[in-house]
């Protein structure tokens, strides 16, 4: 069973929800203290053995590029400054992965779009990692790292799923599960965008994060629009399941989604206060705050 080494990361969104900032900065540049968020999600597919990132970007992410490449002026400042241990951290972000830039192109649109972007460049026997570039999970074990134990013990395409409760369901493509599998997964039968508490299968929510087989290509390739006439991760995912077993992980941590304002505060806010540097004072003014 052929072992996952490349990781399409969809970032290619204008983010305009955090407009004017995201008019000239990449949202996905946006710091969790002092590392964007789609550093974040790279580090956790390096982690799972992931050697080729491949970024689908548009025309306005030249920033995301610029940040994984080496910058040999800014490392020989920091250096004579003695900066060393500095220099060697944006060293070491260069040269986490070997990184690929396919622009976003085609329509319709929709989630599955970047994935037929790059399909060229993944092999017809090669199952690869799709994330979104706007969420991450706060773990012990990273996500990508879960998935692929999944993956290992079945042989078949991983989803994350977390449990949200059933109030909850009309914000999520909720799982219709089956049977429990090794790995911690269960067999996922269908997709169910936005059901609500009443209709739900189950409290497994999909989130962003898939470990896919190639067959799946194919179902993309056939670019079958949805209700709001996108192609959808989801829609192929559900055509796969008919064909073949598919599966989904509970991913065992905490899920962050950065794309809205109030959810990107809280993500940075709870990353702060798990710093030994200065967790414990954050943690003292926001008591002193919310007297």
């Amino acid at each position: 069973m052929k072992k996952p080494t490349k990781a399409i990361i969809c970032a290619a969104g204008l983010g305009t929800r955090f407009l004017p900032q995201t008019k000239a900065m990449p949202k996905e540049m946006l710091p969790i203290i002092d590392r964007p968020v789609i550093q974040l999600i790279v580090e956790e597919a390096v982690a799972a053995g992931v050697t080729e990132i491949i970024m689908v970007t548009g025309s306005t992410k030249r920033a995301i590029e610029d940040h994984f490449d080496r910058s040999d002026e800014l490392e020989a400042e920091l250096r004579e400054k003695g900066k060393d241990d500095k220099a060697d951290e944006i060293k070491a972000v260069a040269e986490l992965a070997n990184f690929v830039y396919v622009r976003q192109k085609g329509t319709p649109k929709g989630n599955a779009r970047p994935v037929l972007n790059a399909q060229h460049l993944i092999d017809d026997d090669e199952p690869f990692f799709v994330f979104f570039a706007d969420d991450f999970f706060r773990s012990e074990v990273p996500r990508a790292k879960q998935l692929l134990d999944a993956y290992e013990a079945t042989g078949k395409s991983v989803i994350s799923l977390i449990e949200v409760d059933k109030a909850d369901a009309d914000k999520y493509g909720m799982a219709a599960i089956k049977d429990e599998a090794a790995g911690g997964a269960y067999q996922v039968t269908e997709l169910i965008e936005k059901p609500g508490a009443d209709n739900t299968p189950s409290n497994l929510a999909s989130v962003g994060g898939y470990l896919l087989t190639p067959d799946i290509l194919p179902i993309i390739a056939d670019e079958k629009p949805d209700k709001n006439g996108e192609i959808t991760l989801a829609d192929s995912i559900n055509e796969l399941a008919q064909q073949d077993a598919v599966y989904g992980r509970i991913i065992d941590g905490i899920w962050h989604d950065t794309g809205n304002q109030l959810k990107y505060i809280k993500a940075v806010v709870d990353l702060a206060l798990e710093r030994d540097d200065f967790g414990p004072e954050l943690a003292e003014y926001l008591r002193e705050r919310l007297k």
